[in-house]
């Protein structure tokens, strides 16, 4: 019999979430030699197709983008050398008010108690140590990343599992600092109105009160090639623009809130496996 290993298991919403909340801790562990599972929830359908088409365009092609970006997440996932991707297969529900949100099929659609059944199905196989995903907002709202947070949250339930379990974010300083870069990469970029300008200042959470925070600089190449795999979807990835060099200084730190812990290990921390280990 050998020994189990320790296991990371990020949930994530779309092809492409892997690696810009979640790139450098997946490619940190693996080097640590920890197993890294990757749930991907959605086929990301509702991306852009060839040429930058985007959904309800014509030509655009759901089923079509979903190949795409099932090839281009494999790709990612070999840059960041993760053990074992896991995919949902849910159609990509599309951004809040948009008409898949009601599709059928749709991941925003589907009972949070049957893609909780799916989901514990693969905890139960894999028993990880480590679960990551979202926040109850998803973030930033999107419909796929709460319904992640939702299913999450109720396939540990059902499990009886006790890993820790966080959820990723972004101190406001970050978040401020992204501002100006995209600000400086970015000089057409309109000036967002005052209720767009307002929601934006809520995302992330004050400095203080991050839990986690994983130094990740050293594997900020391996996150940058892991977005710039998803090809098709380069026009949405701002991050790309920067170049490595500048890319790693601003994303080489990433965020999380502990939600769920039983080592009892000290806050803030700087490692997800601390008391693991």
């Amino acid at each position: 019999m050998t020994e189990r290993p320790l296991t990371l298991m990020a949930v994530h919403a779309h092809p492409d979430d892997e690696a810009t909340g979640t790139g450098g801790v997946l490619a940190r562990y693996a080097a640590e030699g920890i197993r890294t599972v990757l749930v991907t929830c959605t086929d990301g359908g509702c991306g852009d197709g060839p040429g930058g088409l985007k959904p309800g365009e014509p030509g655009h092609d759901p089923a079509a983008v979903a190949s795409m970006r099932r090839q281009e997440l494999e790709a990612s996932c070999a840059v960041l050398k993760i053990s074992d991707l896991e995919m949902l297969d849910y159609a990509d529900s599309g951004m809040m008010g948009w008409p898949g949100n009601d599709a059928p099929g749709s991941f925003w659609r589907t009972p949070v108690a049957e893609g909780a059944a799916r989901l514990a199905e693969l905890m139960r196989h894999y028993r990880p140590d480590v679960v990551v995903t979202y926040d109850e907002n998803g973030f930033y709202g999107h419909p796929d990343h709460i319904q992640a947070n939702r299913i999450t949250t109720a396939a540990l339930e059902l499990t009886g599992l006790a890993p820790k379990v966080y959820w990723t974010t972004m101190p406001r300083s970050m978040m401020q600092r992204f501002g100006e870069t995209m600000s400086e990469f970015m000089e057409d970029m309109p000036e967002p109105d005052p209720a767009e300008a307002a929601a934006m200042a809520e995302i992330g959470l004050p400095d203080d009160e991050i839990t986690t925070w994983v130094d990740t600089t050293a594997f900020s190449g391996q996150k940058f090639d892991a977005l710039a795999a998803h090809a098709s979807q380069g026009e949405n990835i701002f991050f790309l623009k920067m170049g490595k060099e500048r890319f790693g200084e601003l994303m080489g730190m990433e965020t999380f809130v502990r939600v769920k812990d039983a080592t009892g290990a000290a806050l803030p921390e700087n490692d997800l496996f601390a008391g693991l280990r």
